[in-house]
């Protein structure tokens, strides 16, 4: 999957979910390397990666 389609991915799962996005992603990741599907599970972790890039820097 290019680039552009796991930002639009992370955009559509975030509106769908808000802040419950990031552990959704993580969720599906951990479940398809549990059934030994790793190329989806990598697919989801970029998905993952995504979200955190999108959010920026965490302010303290």
């Amino acid at each position: 999957m290019h680039a552009v389609e796991i930002q639009e991915h992370a955009d559509k799962l975030f509106a769908a979910l808000g802040p419950k996005a990031l552990a959704e992603a993580a969720q599906k990741a951990r479940q398809y390397d549990d059934r030994g599907d790793r190329e989806e599970a990598a697919t989801w972790r970029r998905i993952e990666k995504a979200l955190v890039q999108s959010q920026g820097p965490r302010v303290k």
